[in-house]
């Protein structure tokens, strides 16, 4: 299944436990657009987030961060892992 990383801007100051809790929500429905979200990680001083997952599509990917309330800013595919 291809594999996506996805970039939320705007989330300054986001805590440890608001990004466990967002990272949850997108778990708790994920398979109902057959996504995995593998990790999540913070940079809190610039508040961009980034997450990665395996997906059908982009789209597919989209929607579960549409629907927990966090649209990714970007998403790119990562059709290379070494």
């Amino acid at each position: 299944m291809p594999m996506f990383m996805d970039v939320h801007h705007g989330m300054t100051g986001i805590t440890e436990e608001q990004l466990k809790a967002a990272h949850q929500a997108d778990l708790s429905i994920e398979g109902e657009e057959g996504v995995h979200f593998q990790q999540a990680w913070a940079d809190p001083e610039s508040g961009t987030v980034y997450c990665l997952s395996n997906a059908p599509s982009r789209e597919a990917v989209q929607k579960i961060h549409e629907r927990t309330g966090h649209p990714a800013d970007e998403i790119h595919p990562v059709p290379l892992v070494v």
